[in-house]
């Protein structure tokens, strides 16, 4: 079927700049300034797309922070967002804790030492899922409303605000640190929490505000008063929330939503988080989720709570699919989102608190996995390396994107989500070049496969359908762009260029999606889209074939030929590589690769000069998430992870010969990525180090788990190279809590997938309890039904016979490699 954009009438929306940013701290010692328009952030002067991924450091051992932000920075995340629990860090009123896993000033040092900006969550209310929001018990019983203009809750918020700033001193982006920006409140006159301590007995809530912009401004100015210099502020907009006009609106969209179910079971309704819109038209529909008190074209359409995973409630259990994720982030992108953030990015453990867990009750009281892409304990999904490809992307054009303006199809409107058959796909270009974002995901449904689709692009100047196979004068913008052979595997998404500037070579149209570009190995100057090729020597443009295309091919202008070469993309091969053209001194124009889609979820680019692809997983029980290795920069150093219960294997890189073993091993190019020989293996303990655990029932639903002898020392010392131990549980039942020593170290409610737990963080405790742990299984009544074939279902009680079941335990070590670049 083919598909119109008429793009003849187009003309840009007018970019000015948007007055938001403090002035008196928004340049860095180096001059460089963070400032914004109506459209986009500015860097420097030059347009920033930016990626923030969910990060809380209190909810990790702070052993895994560093790594882990390392695993941030190699998924294309160049902002951490993340909460200060209020909480955590004064649960006995007067007495504070920023030690440990609430270290804050060390986990924002570790951000900058990985280039990772900030953004501080101040809070005093959060909600993530925490007990009364963040808020400690003590203030329930105060003589003020908790988020009111009241003195009283002024001066507690000026007294937490006081402890962070003083923490943080010296990390502001005016002092050359990470910090850049601040959230106040969240989700203010919006949302609220229970207050735990009441919670079965009178179910009392947190005030959720009523104070309007006049809270919101004054805890602004406590803000600064208090010495949280930042170079903006922002506050969640969603739900009618109050911002005031100097702060910047942040935007979400979650796609799954227990909180629909806290107090009731039901079927989860279709959701249009999936179908493109243009975010910065003053005449996009409004609803619950976007309703701005501004004219959309006079801000930046930002987000800060796209949905990067999701939490299993009580009442609500399911297995998170995957792909979900990065539809999301292209269906934001596409409808003109020029900052991308996620909620959450990494899992977490929530401490115990004195006495108290401190977990809000409809969700489990330690683990907060949230089926994101980086899992509790490290764990990297399908989900990471699919964000992956899409943030490089961003990354290597972002810049050209951030000023281009949306462009729907005459017939977007008519799309609901129930419509399985429309091919859903938008346009942002700026009237000459572009990128066409293509989606065949619809949360709670099934996709089918799209195929025989065709897309016209008719541009300015066009007396459309002129051109339409491209050829002379497409370069110019003065004939349409056509896009044939277009397919997509169920759940697949992508981003097709037209008229892109490769290097003074005009690529007219391709069903292949850039990715990302690198220089030559000791080329000067950045490897982003903007660099010219004099600049950084001739390049490699990197493209990922979509899974499902019917037909990936690459259309070049002909030049002075004035007529366009296409060029057919093997549509099995992993790794292709070719030259555009040829002169009397070789190559001339860019180096082009193109890699699957499987082969894309596992890259990462080093340096701006080298692609590295983690080793395929060969685990045999993988988790249904999709666990993948992981690949990422550590110091100097390269670390390969291994999640699958092998010893760590290398990556392959291109150029070959990139990283080189410990022992001195070259990395293999990825034609040879299964048979890659750079490892150092030596560095790594052999998984049959460790033998099965012994189970035995000690009664009904309780289970001894005994571990083989030597497992906490071996996990504690991280001796040979072994990172971590996973302990793998599979049952069937209403909850999962798994004890040492009397003490709990994981929970988990049944939603049919494997419980992981990472035994790193309880070594210790494992050690005093004699390498002994304890699995109780809460059990569901017969009828109870946690349906965990669809995420549509939700808890249902009926009966009284009770149902358990322990299925398997296993032990899956977590290796690690390590490799340096070749020198």
């Amino acid at each position: 079927m083919e598909h119109i954009v008429d793009l003849r009438g187009f003309a840009r929306r007018p970019i000015h700049p948007f007055d938001v940013v403090d002035r008196t701290c928004n340049t860095n010692p180096d001059g460089e300034a963070i400032d914004f328009t109506n459209a986009y952030m500015t860097i420097g002067g030059r347009p920033f797309l930016g990626v923030s991924g969910e990060f809380h450091f209190s909810r990790m051992d702070a052993s895994r922070w560093d790594d882990e932000l390392a695993q941030c920075e190699a998924g294309g995340v160049t902002v951490i967002s993340t909460y200060v629990f209020w909480n955590h860090h004064e649960e006995v009123e007067g007495e504070w804790d920023f030690t440990g896993s609430r270290d804050l000033k060390r986990f924002v040092e570790l951000c900058a030492r990985h280039g990772l900006y900030v953004i501080l969550r101040l809070g005093p209310f959060d909600h993530g899922e925490v007990r009364n929001g963040g808020l400690p018990d003590w203030v329930y019983g105060k003589d003020y409303e908790v988020r009111s203009l009241d003195p009283g809750w002024l001066a507690e918020t000026r007294e937490l605000y006081g402890r962070v700033a003083e923490q943080v001193d010296g990390l502001f982006y005016a002092q050359g640190g990470p910090i850049i920006a601040a959230q106040l409140d969240n989700e203010y006159m919006h949302s609220c929490a229970p207050w735990e301590m009441t919670t079965g007995i009178s179910d009392e809530w947190v005030s959720s505000g009523s104070d309007g912009v006049a809270y919101m401004e004054a805890i602004r100015d406590i803000a600064r008063e208090a010495g949280i210099r930042v170079p903006f502020f922002t506050a969640t907009a969603w739900g009618g929330a109050a911002v005031p006009d100097d702060v910047l609106p942040l935007w979400g969209g979650y796609a799954y939503r227990p909180w629909l179910f806290y107090a009731h079971g039901g079927e989860h309704p279709k959701t249009d988080e999936y179908l493109y819109r243009d975010f910065r038209s003053d005449d996009c529909p409004r609803n619950a989720e976007f309703d701005p008190a501004y004219p959309p074209s006079a801000k930046p359409y930002a987000c800060c709570e796209m949905g990067g995973g999701m939490m299993n409630s009580y009442n609500y259990r399911f297995i998170l699919p995957t792909k979900s994720v990065d539809a999301m982030a292209n269906v934001k992108l596409g409808s003109g989102c020029n900052f991308l953030g996620y909620y959450m990015y990494h899992g977490g453990t929530n401490p115990t608190g004195r006495g108290v867990y401190l977990n809000e009750g409809q969700v489990p009281k330690k683990s907060y996995d949230y089926q994101c892409g980086l899992g509790e304990f490290g764990q990297v999904r399908e989900s990471y390396g699919r964000l992956g490809v899409l943030h490089e992307f961003v990354a290597a054009f972002g810049d050209r994107l951030a000023p281009m303006d949306v462009a729907l199809p005459a017939d977007q409107a008519a799309i609901t989500p129930e419509n399985r058959d429309a091919l859903r796909y938008s346009v942002r270009t700026d009237g000459r070049s572009g990128f066409m974002f293509l989606t065949n995901f619809q949360d709670h449904d099934e996709s089918d496969a799209k195929h025989g689709e065709s897309i016209r692009i008719e541009l300015p100047g066009s007396a459309g359908g002129a051109g339409s196979a491209g050829g002379a004068g497409s370069a110019g913008g003065t004939a349409d762009v056509r896009f044939d052979g277009i397919g997509l595997a169920p759940g697949e998404n992508c981003v097709l260029p037209f008229n892109m500037d490769l290097d003074g070579v005009t690529l007219e149209a391709a069903t292949v999606q850039p990715v990302t570009v690198i220089r030559p190995r000791g080329g000067s100057g950045a490897a982003g889209a903007s660099d010219t090729a004099g600049a950084a020597g001739r390049r490699t443009f990197v493209f990922m074939r979509p899974d499902g295309m019917d037909r990936a091919w690459m259309r070049f202008a002909g030049g002075g030929s004035g007529r366009a070469r296409e060029i057919a993309i093997d549509g099995e091969a992993d790794f292709q590589r070719f030259e555009v053209g040829f002169g009397a001194d070789g190559p001339i124009g860019p180096e082009i690769v193109v890699v699957s889609r499987a082969l894309a979820n596992r890259m990462t680019v080093l340096d701006g000069e080298a692609l590295a692809f983690a080793p395929e997983p060969g685990m045999d029980d993988p988790a249904a998430l999709g666990e993948m290795n992981a690949l990422y920069r550590r110091g100097d150093e390269v670390v390969v992870r291994s999640f699958d219960g092998r010893a760590a294997a290398a990556p392959s890189t291109y150029p070959a010969g990139y990283l080189v073993s410990v022992d001195g091993r070259a990395s293999d190019a990825p034609d040879d990525a299964r048979d890659a020989t750079c490892g150092g293996a030596s560095r790594v303990l052999a998984a049959s180090f460790f033998p099965a655990p012994t189970v035995t029932r000690i009664r009904g639903n309780r289970f001894a788990i005994d571990l083989p002898d030597g497992l906490p020392d071996a996990i504690a010392s991280r001796a040979g190279g072994l990172a971590d131990v996973l302990l793998r549980v599979r049952y069937v039942g209403d909850i999962g809590w798994l004890f040492a020593g009397g003490r709990l170290l994981s929970d988990n409610f049944c939603n049919g997938d494997v419980w992981e737990i990472g035994l790193r963080d309880s070594a210790d405790a494992i050690r005093a309890a004699g390498g002994r742990l304890v699995l109780v299984i809460t059990p569901l009544k017969k009828g109870v039904n946690v349906n965990v074939d669809s995420p549509m279902a939700a808890r249902l009680e009926t009966a009284d016979e009770f149902i358990t079941g322990l299925d398997t335990v296993t032990l899956q070590p977590v290796h690690e490699t390590v490799l340096c670049r070749m020198a």
